[in-house]
């Protein structure tokens, strides 16, 4: 059985902290990891995010361009996580990286913000996405939608507790199933191009000049969710070769499929019509298919959010699993069961958050936008600071075997860091009273920050 915690990282001693021998062990592939960022981050995103692209480039050829810059940025990021996760294989992640890099107390900050606002948020954002579809097939009347959420936290939740490898196989189903349907999708939609031409909306749908501020946001949104695969490079086999492999790869095919899926939207309903389209891909699969084709594709959307929900499930508890072992206070966290090599209350603790955060959807009546509003600023704060973390373990640990370095350094990790701070500035410009929700629960984890016990906070400094 493996060590997640390297020699200088090791788990403080006290009663609260559970036996060394019930940790994380390699049990991923480079497949298994694949299906796990390709699920994460082709969710529901690429079929409602280009409508909003196409509205604010300039030309169809600006699009094309941003959806290929967003892969690249994407790519620059992830190999800036791939050696670091090579270097400091651990179940925490980020977390684990901004202990080293910064100390125990930002470490803390971020492992709050882990257990209050990103993965619990996009849980109940992806639960939200899977509800709204799900009711189009099957409406089980006024709170439907935060009905399907809570039982896809629910048992995605018991799915994962079960045990890793119930957790990866229904991850690499499903994926299956998500990329099936996406390229469904392509053959559709640049295959079975109607005679007819699409008619005109009612009024200009597209910007005269590309607003690449917000072009760059929706196609960074649609991106998201390649960080997650640092969770679990404790649990990866061989991850100085398997990580970055995985990462780089995915990613590919994600901006591949990105590509494709927006020419299929473009030769069906132009650039104006998806522009003015508020369900691009159902509009196209209506136009194709008919009713039919647009169920269909209420299905595929629900399956999607479903395998991002899952693997958003699968990966964010390792971040809570980390700190409850680095911080006595939170030690309850740290259960990792030895027979189902699972953190059990790490799960459990995440489902009831997040299905507060569902009933708080239910309650402002709109949960997939609140969720959005509430998680985007928090998440690229903390992207920023990770990749910082980067250039500040280069200089404190020169000596740390590096079996994987990112390429073209300095300068690709100088793109994703600047690339990050103005989506941050952006998000927090863009959006409305769920982003301030989210930056006052992070300023309450500022607040236990600073008042916990002074042993928590130097525990492994």
């Amino acid at each position: 059985m493996s060590n997640a915690f390297p020699a200088s990282n090791k788990p403080v001693s006290g009663a609260g902290t559970p036996a060394a021998a019930h940790a994380p062990r390699p049990m991923l592939g480079t497949l298994d990891i694949m299906a796990l960022v390709v699920g994460i981050v082709i969710g529901a995103g690429i079929f409602s995010a280009p409508s909003l692209v196409a509205a604010n480039a300039g030309s169809p050829a600006s699009m094309m361009i941003a959806w290929a810059l967003g892969g690249l940025i994407a790519v620059a990021g992830a190999m800036c996580y791939a050696e670091l996760a090579s270097t400091y294989p651990h179940a925490g992640g980020d977390y684990h990286y901004l202990r080293r890099a910064f100390g125990a107390r930002l470490a803390f900050l971020f492992a709050w913000a882990r257990l209050t606002v990103i993965p619990t948020g996009s849980i109940a954002l992806l639960g939200y996405i899977f509800g709204d579809y799900a009711s189009q097939i099957v409406n089980l009347g006024p709170a439907s939608s935060a009905i399907y959420a809570a039982a896809v936290i629910l048992v995605l939740t018991v799915v994962n507790i079960a045990g890793l490898r119930t957790g990866k196989w229904t991850q690499n189903l499903l994926t299956a199933v998500e990329v099936g349907g996406v390229l469904l999708i392509i053959a559709v939609g640049l295959l079975f191009t109607p005679d007819a031409p699409a008619a005109a909306p009612p009024a200009p749908a597209t910007a005269a000049t590309a607003n690449w501020g917000l072009v760059l946001i929706f196609v960074m949104l649609t991106y998201g969710g390649w960080n997650e695969a640092a969770y679990i490079s404790a649990e990866a086999m061989g991850p100085s070769r398997s990580l970055p492999r995985a990462l780089f790869w995915s990613l590919a095919l994600v901006a591949l499929l990105y590509l494709l899926v927006n020419l299929a939207y473009l030769n069906v309903l132009g650039q104006a019509g998806m522009g003015a389209s508020s369900a691009v891909a159902a509009d196209m699969m209506r136009r194709v298919l008919g009713e039919p084709g647009a169920q269909l594709i209420a299905l595929l959307i629900a399956v999607s959010a479903l395998t991002s929900a899952n693997a958003t499930i699968l990966m964010g508890a390792r971040t809570t699993y980390a700190f409850g072992r680095d911080t006595p206070a939170f030690a309850v966290l740290a259960k990792w069961h030895p027979q189902w090599h699972t953190p059990v209350n790490a799960l459990w603790i995440q489902a009831a958050i997040a299905l507060a955060l569902v009933l708080l959807g239910a309650y402002t009546r709109s949960g997939f936008a609140t969720m959005v509003e509430y998680t985007a600023p928090v998440f690229w704060f903390f992207f920023v600071l990770s990749g910082l973390a980067l250039f500040v373990l280069r200089h404190k640990e020169p000596q740390a075997h590096r079996p994987f370095r990112v390429p073209l350094y300095p300068l690709t990790p100088l793109v994703f860091v600047a690339t990050s701070g103005y989506l941050f500035y952006a998000s927090l410009r863009h959006t409305g009273v769920g982003a301030l929700v989210g930056v006052a629960v992070l300023a309450v984890g500022a607040l236990v920050m600073l008042i916990r016990p002074r042993d928590d906070a130097s525990a492994a400094s």
